[in-house]
């Protein structure tokens, strides 16, 4: 699909729709070898409207590829106390054969830091891939579970058809659950990467560079065509609402103009989150059976 600019559109919709084809077929593979289907525990503490509109799309997707979905509320209203049921209801899902993969989700209520979460999870259930050995087999090149968004985003550059080998890479954005990820996968990939933030000097200078531009700022129009390098393959991860829209880190109108490639948003990078998610709890699920029924295995999966 183009644009009328003829930056060609990378929709993640129709890649979401094959990887969950391929969910639904190892979800019944599993239930038919182990009598059940994989479960994810899905925790959430305080029930924003936005962590639960997010939440129910995930039970939904669990639902259509049948996958045991359950919503674990954590309660309380002081942050000592609900840290504390935070830490009890991890440790019950880590010990329960049921659940294949535990999500929390972000942000955590105030007063409740992440290290909680990080202290109590299982790193064989952390399917989206915040737990420190997770982290670090990613930083060193071995495989683990790596966080969705950052997956899709790396996904979609695949599906793009861009070269990642040899490519000048820049990245936006060095959080944790998407910068810093990111940029460790192109980097796996053989691409030189810059990674650029809040405190970057001249934005432009580094980004006019990039044959790959991925952007998680979470800055609303940052990213204007007049700072990209024509042919640019750019992915926008960046989700903010503007005048009740969603809008991303990169001014659409102006980049599709100079770019050869470009993910919209809404529509792009983030229908794939939800749907390698589900991906990343059946390799978790299909990884644990094995290692019951072999734990000699164990490592090795």
């Amino acid at each position: 699909m183009t644009t009328q600019a003829g930056a060609r559109l990378l929709e993640g919709a129709p890649i979401a729709d094959e990887i969950r084809t391929g969910v639904a077929a190892g979800v019944a593979a599993f239930e038919a070898a182990n009598g059940r289907p994989p479960g994810l525990a899905v925790v959430v503490c305080g029930r924003s409207a936005p962590s639960m509109v997010y939440l129910e799309r995930i039970l939904k997707a669990c639902a259509q590829v049948g996958i045991a979905g359950r919503l674990v509320d954590v309660p309380g209203d002081d942050p000592a106390t609900q840290a504390a049921a935070l830490t009890a209801a991890l440790h019950e899902l880590n010990a329960d054969d049921t659940v294949s993969g535990i999500i929390v989700q972000m942000p955590l209520p105030a007063g409740i830091g992440l290290k909680v979460v990080v202290d109590a999870i299982d790193p064989a259930k952390d399917i989206d891939g915040i737990h420190p050995l997770n982290a670090g087999l990613l930083r060193l090149g071995f495989e683990g579970f790596v966080p969705a968004t950052a997956h899709a985003a790396l996904e979609m550059l695949a599906r793009s058809g861009a070269t990642v080998a040899g490519a000048e890479a820049v990245v936006i954005g060095r959080s944790p659950v998407v910068g810093m990820p990111v940029a460790s996968m192109l980097v796996k990939g053989g691409a030189t990467v810059t990674v650029c933030h809040s405190r970057t000097r001249d934005l432009a200078a580094h980004t006019r560079t990039a044959d790959i531009l991925i952007v998680a700022a979470g800055v609303p129009g940052l990213v204007t065509g007049a700072m990209l390098k024509p042919g640019a393959v750019v992915i926008d991860v960046g989700i903010n609402v503007v005048d009740g829209h969603l809008v991303g880190d990169v001014d659409f109108a102006s980049a599709s103009e100079v770019a050869a490639a470009i993910t919209p948003v809404p529509g792009g990078v983030g229908p794939l989150t939800n749907a390698l998610l589900l991906a990343h709890l059946v390799r978790a699920a299909q990884r644990q059976a094995t290692e019951r029924s072999d734990p000699a295995a164990q490592g090795d999966a």
